[in-house]
């Protein structure tokens, strides 16, 4: 093992003073929740780019593209657990990504906004919801909410 300190990499652990969180509902297959988790994130670098990184490099000097700066927790709940959090999501106007069970029937970007869009915020039926924040206030988005196992 090399125990010799990188230039590059800090002694120091890093905390974030933000969370990101994903919550997906308890019943779905396994191939859902991977893809929900997925599309759910990609807004946040958009809409929130200083969830960032800087891009990869190998050895060999490889580029790969940036990732999120800090980790992504996954957690699961019941259907009623999601649309509370979805409902503190909104309360505490956090940057926030949907995604409800009509998108398991459309196909593409423009199909899953018209979906969305057709079905007031009160009658959405979420099954995935990721959320960015200060670390207290996703926690409390969450509360109720277990991790992901």
């Amino acid at each position: 093992m090399n125990t010799e300190q990188r230039p590059d990499v800090p002694a120091e652990p890093i905390r974030f003073e933000t969370k990101i969180a994903v919550l997906l509902r308890e019943d779905l297959e396994p191939w859902q929740r991977l893809n929900v988790t997925a599309f759910l994130v990609s807004g946040l670098g958009r809409q929130v780019p200083e969830v960032i990184g800087d891009p990869y490099e190998d050895a060999d000097g490889v580029s790969y593209l940036p990732m999120f700066r800090q980790p992504v927790l996954i957690f699961e709940g019941t259907k009623e657990t999601l649309r509370t959090a979805h409902t503190r999501a909104l309360a505490r106007a956090l940057p926030r990504a949907v995604f409800t069970a009509g998108l398991f029937a459309t196909g593409n970007d423009r199909d899953n906004r018209a979906a969305v869009r057709a079905v007031a915020t009160a009658d959405l039926d979420p099954v995935g919801l990721a959320v960015y924040g200060p670390r207290n206030g996703v926690d409390k988005v969450l509360k109720g909410a277990r991790m992901h196992p």
